[in-house]
Parts: C-alpha cells; sequence; structure tokens
C-alpha cells in the first residue's frame, strides 16, 4: 500500500483546522487516555491502520497495559478491565461513529448522558467526530502506519 497524497501537506490550512479540535480536546478536562482509547476504537470500526498504529502506540508510551490494549475491541465483553467511565466512552463512540446503521437511540444517549455531563458528552462527541474525520482522510489517502515504514526500512 502505498499513501495516495499527504493531505497535511496538500491542504494545510485544513489539517491545521483540524489540529485546532485536536488541541483543544488535549486540554478540555476528559483524561488523555480515555480520548486516546476513543480514538483507537473508532479508528478500529473504520479501518484506519495508519491510526490504529498511532492510538495504539501513544496508549502504551502513555502506561496501558498490553493486556487492556488488546481488549478494546472486544471492551464489552473484557469485564473489570475497563472503568464504567471508559465503558460508557467506547458505546458512545460506537454509536456515534456508526450513526447510519443506530440513529443513537435514546437508551444509548441516556447511558452515555448518565456517566458524563454536558459538557464532557459534548468534548467527546467533538474527539469522536475528529476521529472519523481523520480516519476517512487516513484510509482515503492510504496514510502509511508507522509499523509499516519501519518494516519497510528494515
Amino acid at each position: 500500500m502505498s499513501q495516495r497524497i499527504d493531505y497535511a501537506t496538500a491542504s494545510p490550512d485544513g489539517y491545521k483546522a483540524l489540529g485546532g479540535v485536536y488541541v483543544y480536546l488535549q486540554k478540555c478536562g476528559l483524561s488523555k487516555a480515555l480520548i486516546d482509547l476513543v480514538y483507537l476504537r473508532v479508528s478500529q470500526i473504520n479501518g484506519c491502520a495508519y491510526c490504529i498504529d498511532m492510538h495504539s502506540r501513544d496508549l502504551l508510551k502513555a502506561g496501558v497495559t498490553v493486556d487492556k490494549l488488546v481488549l478494546v475491541p472486544v471492551w464489552p465483553e473484557a469485564g473489570a478491565v475497563f472503568s464504567s467511565r471508559e465503558r460508557a466512552a467506547l458505546a458512545w463512540a460506537e454509536t456515534v461513529t456508526r450513526v447510519s446503521e443506530t440513529g443513537v437511540p435514546d437508551d444509548d444517549y441516556a447511558a452515555a448522558a448518565a456517566e458524563f455531563s454536558a459538557k464532557e458528552l459534548a468534548d467527546l462527541t467533538y474527539a469522536i467526530g475528529l476521529m472519523n474525520a481523520f480516519n476517512r482522510l487516513g484510509v482515503s489517502f492510504r496514510a502509511t502506519p508507522a509499523a509499516t515504514v519501519a518494516a519497510e526500512q528494515a
């Protein structure tokens, strides 16, 4: 797989605009680890190899265990590995990412709203939307994962 275009170079103002949302989310009050878990799960759903690679590495660097990392795709079956807050965020990420299939039912909203304040839920949804946008760029333009670059250089 080879990269089609470097979208950040082709449209730096667009990339900078998305980067502004990313910067906001880093200081919005939600934990970085929670946001990174959501980024990873959204990227898994969308099949974005570049983002899966990047956010897995970010989570490992932040001290998330391999045991937890490998269970992200099956978090509902992982029991106490994920906190109630993490489970609520992952469930919300799944229903929002699959909006065309789910319609984001009232029950899903109520479950997320029970765990997060209105601001937190809005910010969490910004994070989900941002990652969906980045995934569409990564998949469409075949962004190359760091692991692929390293393998090719070896």
